[in-house]
């Protein structure tokens, strides 16, 4: 069975492309390659796509449908870098539909955003509810759902397990292009509809992915 990633864009890209970040995750990816894992790793816009899409609103674009598919593209850059990353280990494309059968033997499979109104995150769940799988893994640039906004609030709480409702309250219902959420709401939905676990983790904190992975203790959020 396949694990499912959804990887934050803002790992791939911060600011800049991080460098140090890719070759640390192929590392990582190839560790468990060997110990018999596979992976489907559904790649965000991050910063990228919120760049672009507050440029094209100061441009006074407010079509939310122009505005998602600039962010669209900004995951399929970013997949298409991660992809070529993996070389031949990975499949030949990046993919977008999250309902179409794969038929590979490759143990890596990297996919962009698909449509208007779906974040990565929502096509994450989506095709793990279609494959059967247990989670998704959501590997961000925070260490744990907080209770309100760390940057704004000192006094945020971290928050190891919540339940779909729980986190909810937190992110609000709805979901905008490039609204910054620990998970998108309409994913969030879908998960608890489907009976899926989510875990989101500090992707660039290896050593705690390797805990996840191992069994061992962990720091993240578990919703389920």
């Amino acid at each position: 069975m396949f694990e499912v990633l959804s990887l934050g864009g803002s790992l791939v890209c911060p600011e800049k492309i991080d460098l140090k970040f890719l070759f640390e995750f192929k590392k990582f990816i190839l560790k468990w390659l060997k110990k018999g894992k596979k992976f489907i790793i559904f790649v965000g816009g991050g910063n990228l796509a919120r760049e672009y899409q507050k440029a094209a609103r100061d441009l006074g674009v407010l079509d939310n449908n122009h505005l998602d598919w600039l962010g669209i593209f900004t995951t399929w850059l970013n997949a298409s870098l991660l992809r070529v990353h993996f070389g031949n280990l990975a499949y030949k494309d990046v993919l977008t539909n999250p309902n179409a059968k794969i038929k590979t033997k490759k143990k890596i499979i990297i996919f962009g955003g698909w449509r208007p109104g779906w974040s990565t995150d929502f096509d994450a769940v989506l095709l793990a509810k279609n494959i059967k799988a247990k989670r998704v893994i959501n590997l961000s640039n925070i260490d744990f759902v907080f209770d309100k906004d760390p940057s704004k609030f000192k006094d945020a709480k971290p928050l190891k397990k919540l339940t779909f409702d729980q986190l909810l309250e937190i992110t609000g219902e709805e979901w905008s292009p490039g609204k910054n959420l620990p998970f998108d709401p309409r994913a969030t939905k879908l998960a608890k509809k489907s009976g899926l676990k989510i875990v989101i983790l500090n992707g660039s904190n290896f050593k705690n992915l390797n805990n996840f992975f191992e069994g061992k203790k962990f720091q993240g959020t578990v919703i389920e």
